[in-house]
């Protein structure tokens, strides 16, 4: 476009912003091609489509957008609700490519109460109304069959699919089917069961499913006390049993006071790229409804704007007709006849944070998720919060760590494992036996393990590792830093991992003097973290006792004169051990080593 052509363009799109009315309404911005590209909502709709053209637009998102619009149309409403609605419309309908886009990652499933003459209940990922009433859908599946199970228990509501009619039951045309049997149907197809009784049940399964639960207990109450009143003791044992069992399912569904009832929740939990919003819906002092949605953000949108949206989108969604919304911040739009609370205690406070907590599992579950067919963006997320919690000036891609083993300072070893991309890299492994330390002194044993490794990578200019932990506390690194920093004048960051009085490692440790990091003890990074304290440690070991057995060895057959190290070997693949080779006869070991050699060895160890 030339430069012409585009001060045209503005001067179009200016006239239409000087005409358009100081009313609320929703917008629309078109493309050169006449597709719309943007839908939004003002209050007062001149003074928030002028806001795009001024000069002093400073989000490059922003000005990008501007610069694809080539026409402009609006409609006017009466209230702002009614444009908050009109850009939720618009938005599903259209899908502009600069709104942020609704992401339903799958279906959830939903509770489905058919229109059948016995109408039977069963979950569905398929919504078709005319089949019958759905609830739902259900983000966490556990809840869901939960509420199938209570239902089953207390109505027994038929399982079978074929299609009953009244004449089919008053003509005898249906059989019993096994579930009558064992009594998971009280079998209204050949009259069992009449068609009252179990609209009666159907009518207080949906009651169940809506969350009236309380109710449900107050009536199935005032039925069992009628019923002893008639001396119908049978079946005012009946209505006990279902009275109990829902009053079981409802005491653990229970969050909040019974006092709170008919209220939604929302709240969100967000990112630069995404926006979680979850949705509460409590009746009765039960949360009877949880969903999470999830926006792609396009241009920068608050999470103002994106709750104003999300609430319109997850009410329509449920037809909530809930009078009270509890949620985090202060929402500039008013619902007719809604009332919006901040709570700061109590339990309304009690049921935000449940709502939070909510959105906060579903943002890491869609982590995880996505993480699961590419393990390399874990390890990616995993480095980045390292680096971010130590401050580091690169990815930590490459760590290194090190570990003494030694028995009162004999046989003294070192071991140091590598990590690359937050996984082991065992070919890169190296062990070390203590050349000038005598005694047990682990810091002098760390001291030259360290300066050894990081001269020869210096002298044959291999990569130098992006992090180095000690396995320990402020004094292995202290001397670690000694060595690093004083005598090579290297640039390493060093941290610790220490240990607390029962000897689990506690915290993480950085900078000198070394800090407490603040790492969750439960949390992915500090399981890795330990994960290479663990294999450090147990790498070393596996070299002490590997050199002690050796040793072990050594100090018996090796000391032998005359026998060299294939006889030793023979011996051993044979006999196993020193202490059988050293019990065995003459004529035993000659089978082995013939008998020149086994006159050595027997004569060696059975000298007087």
């Amino acid at each position: 476009m030339t430069k012409e052509e585009n001060e045209k363009r503005l001067e179009h799109l200016k006239g239409i912003v000087s005409r358009l009315p100081d009313k609320p309404g929703s917008y629309q911005f078109y493309d050169e091609d006449h597709t719309i590209i943007y839908v939004g909502k003002a209050k007062n709709l001149k003074s928030r489509v002028s806001s795009y053209f001024h000069t002093e637009v400073d989000r490059f998102k922003t000005k990008v957008l501007v610069s694809k619009i080539h026409d402009i149309s609006y409609t006017v409403v009466n209230t702002e609700e009614d444009a908050l609605l009109l850009e939720n419309s618009l938005i599903k309908k259209y899908n502009p490519r600069y709104n942020v886009l609704l992401k339903d990652g799958k279906t959830y499933p939903s509770i489905c109460v058919t229109n059948e003459y016995f109408p039977r209940i069963f979950k569905t990922r398929t919504i078709n109304k005319k089949w019958g009433t759905y609830y739902g859908p259900y983000s966490h599946v556990g809840s869901m069959y939960a509420v199938l199970d209570i239902i089953k228990e207390l109505y027994h509501p038929r399982t079978c699919r074929q299609p009953i009619t009244k004449e089919g039951v008053e003509t005898g045309k249906y059989k019993v089917c096994l579930d009558y049997h064992i009594k998971k149907c009280m079998g209204p197809c050949v009259g069992k069961q009449s068609y009252e009784a179990y609209q009666k049940n159907m009518l207080q399964a949906r009651e169940i499913l809506k969350g009236n639960t309380r109710q449900i207990l107050r009536d199935l109450k005032d039925e069992m006390l009628l019923l002893a009143d008639q001396l119908r003791f049978e079946e005012a044992e009946e209505v006990k049993r279902k009275y109990l069992a829902l009053d079981t399912f409802v005491s653990k569904s229970e969050v909040v006071s019974h006092t709170i009832s008919n209220v939604d929740v929302f709240s969100i939990t967000s990112d630069e790229k995404m926006a979680y919003i979850n949705y509460l819906h409590v009746s009765n002092g039960s949360v009877n409804q949880s969903f999470t949605i999830e926006y792609k953000k396009k241009l920068q949108e608050s999470d103002e704007e994106l709750l104003q949206l999300g609430i319109v989108e997850l009410r329509e969604r449920f037809q909530s007709d809930a009078k009270e919304i509890i949620v985090p911040v202060e929402i500039d739009v008013e619902l007719e006849d809604v009332t919006y609370t901040i709570p700061q205690r109590g339990d309304k406070k009690t049921l935000l944070d449940l709502s939070v907590m909510n959105g906060k599992q579903y943002k890491f579950d869609r982590l995880k998720q996505a993480e699961k067919p590419n393990p390399e963006q874990k390890q990616t997320r995993l480095m980045k919060e390292l680096q971010e919690k130590l401050h580091l000036p690169t990815l930590p891609y490459h760590i290194e760590c090190f570990d003494n083993s030694n028995i009162s300072g004999t046989d003294a070893v070192a071991a140091c494992v590598v990590f690359k991309g937050m996984k082991p890299s065992k070919k890169d492994y190296k062990r070390f036996n203590i050349k000038t330390v005598v005694g047990p002194d682990d810091y002098a044993s760390m001291k030259e393990v360290v300066h050894r490794r990081y001269q020869r990578l210096v002298t044959e200019e291999e990569p130098l590792p992006d992090l180095i932990v000690a396995d320990g506390g402020k004094g292995q690194m202290e001397v670690i830093r000694q060595v690093i920093q004083d005598e090579l004048h290297l640039d390493i960051p060093i941290a610790g991992l220490a240990k607390n009085d029962r000897h689990r490692t506690n915290e993480l440790l950085y900078g000198f003097p070394p800090m407490s990091v603040q790492l969750k003890t439960d949390s992915e990074l500090f399981h890795v973290l330990t994960q290479l304290q663990d294999e450090v440690h147990r790498f070393a070991i596996e070299f002490h006792r590997n050199k002690r057995s050796k040793r072990a060895l050594e100090s018996e057959l090796d000391s032998i004169a005359g026998i060299g190290e294939k006889t030793r070997d023979g011996l051993l693949n044979v006999l196993k051990s020193v202490r059988r080779i050293r019990e065995a006869d003459e004529e035993t070991l000659a089978s082995v080593v013939g008998p020149a050699k086994a006159h050595i060895v027997y004569h060696y160890f059975h000298r007087e």
